[in-house]
């Protein structure tokens, strides 16, 4: 089989406007669900989906794609490297009980990722680890790719993560740092099949954040590769900008971290065929189930609709109704609202757990819907339809999510105070203390409890 062959039976594309930019399509991989193009894949954070175990993954959604990081895997002695699984079964899929039918993508670096302080080299780049930051050789990343067998790896680049402009000097260093990189991988692929006959993981190069023009040697040099490379990642939609035809055609996975519905549209609108949605599980962290349809129906309201409830709001106490009228999630099916504001109030997980079922469902319409709009030819105005009834950014709240780890964070400085604060601490009695004026001292860890049972210690006031 050629390689247009191959690229024809891996991705079809079935609606495409002018350009070939904005499009509706087929991703199929042997053996996995197909995956209906434009689409959204879910983000894992250390190989499980937020808030959801594997068996309510494959029971309560339709998650058919799963994003993971090589440097959530990378710690002290990479214990993922220790397991072996039943032959012909991937390392990674198997470790993360990943569904069989799921296709599984690997990149170096989370989506969104913890900048790094540490600079890049042409021999590694600079990761963020449960341990802390280290580096990630080049070298490394490869085998680790050959040695976890996911469907899809996405290539190392040197992706300037933070920075909103990139210096000309800079720009330079990491094309050709991302161009040497490609290569040594394209290279090494080629070689191990042609002394193993092994199947790889299908290739998709990383595009830099920047025009296609400004990363020029790093595109021509992706032409020369074009045999060997099955998608591209992009980190920026500018990249697509007077990108060559011949790279265009292929399926193109977006790491572009919109934040709301409304950024995700216009990612669309430029070409991502499969999206990433960091603020997908930030809203379920929040607290809040999303509430919006597109394309939109009736009439436009006087006053911007919010795109999702909060559900910390004690409003919800004795309101029996589900979270969005007429969904067909478990959470919406089985429970009100009610109960979930109950679970939040108590600090339940399985609160989080019906959230995310329910927020991911959304997206799952969401994303038909985008898909309808295509095929019909009123994406542009579905999406300014969109923009007049729903409020631009998702609802804010003053809930806490139960997820709040220092290296999901960016840090901002020293002496920075704890994101969750200890629902209990170490009590530390001190005797010469007076809590007020005319009270007892507060007991220390040695008192006698007949003693302060004559002092009245704890005494409840009538």
């Amino acid at each position: 089989m050629t390689r247009e062959e191959m690229t024809e039976t891996m991705f079809k594309v079935r609606t495409a406007s002018a350009g070939n930019v904005v499009r509706t399509g087929v991703l199929s991989l042997p053996n996995r669900k197909p995956i209906n193009t434009p689409h959204y894949l879910a983000l894992a954070s250390r190989g499980a989906i937020p808030h959801l175990t594997q068996d309510n993954v494959a029971k309560h959604t339709d998650i058919r794609c799963a994003y993971m990081a090589a440097e959530d895997f990378v710690e002290k002695g990479t214990p993922i490297l220790k397991y072996n699984p039943p032959d012909g079964t991937s390392r990674l899929r198997a470790y993360t009980a990943t569904p069989d039918d799921h296709v599984l993508i690997l990149g170096a670096r989370r989506s969104p990722p913890v900048p790094s302080p540490g600079a890049s080299t042409d021999s590694h780049l600079s990761i963020m680890t449960a341990f802390g930051f280290t580096k990630l050789q080049a070298s490394t990343f490869r085998s680790l790719t050959t040695s976890l067998d996911p469907d899809i790896v996405v290539g190392l680049g040197d992706i300037p993560y933070g920075y909103y402009k990139v210096s000309y000097k800079k720009k330079d260093k990491i094309t050709d740092r991302t161009a040497k990189w490609m290569q040594a991988h394209v290279n090494e692929r080629g070689a191990a099949k042609k002394e193993q006959g092994s199947k790889s993981p299908l290739l998709y190069a990383p595009l830099l954040p920047i025009s296609a023009d400004s990363q020029k040697y790093y595109i021509d040099h992706l032409e020369d590769m074009i045999q060997d490379i099955q998608g591209l990642a992009l980190y920026n939609t500018v990249s697509m900008e007077n990108l060559p035809e011949e790279l265009k055609v292929l399926p193109r996975l977006g790491l572009t971290e919109p934040n709301n519905p409304r950024a995700a549209l216009q990612d669309i609108s430029q070409g991502i065929d499969i999206a990433t949605l960091p603020f997908l599980s930030a809203i379920t962290d929040a607290g809040v189930a999303l509430d919006f349809r597109f394309p939109v129906s009736g009439p436009i309201p006087d006053q911007p609709l919010p795109l999702g409830v909060d559900m910390w709001d004690t409003k919800h106490a004795i309101d029996v109704s589900p979270l969005r009228k007429d969904c067909p999630c478990y959470a919406c099916t089985n429970h009100h609202r009610a109960f979930l504001q109950h679970l939040l109030s108590a600090k339940e997980m399985l609160a989080w757990v019906l959230l995310q079922i329910h927020n991911h469902q959304i997206m799952d319409e969401f994303f038909a819907g985008i898909r309808d709009s295509i095929d019909r030819g009123t994406f542009e105005k579905d999406i300014a339809d969109f923009e007049r009834v729903y409020e631009p950014e998702l609802p804010e709240t003053n809930g806490r999510g139960p997820r709040l780890r220092g290296y999901q964070f960016k840090s901002e400085g020293p002496n920075e105070r704890k994101r969750n604060s200890a629902p209990f601490t170490v009590y530390k009695a001190n005797p010469d203390k007076v809590l007020e004026k005319g009270s007892a001292p507060v007991p220390g860890p040695d008192a006698i409890a007949e003693d302060l049972e004559k002092i009245g210690f704890a005494d409840k006031k009538e």
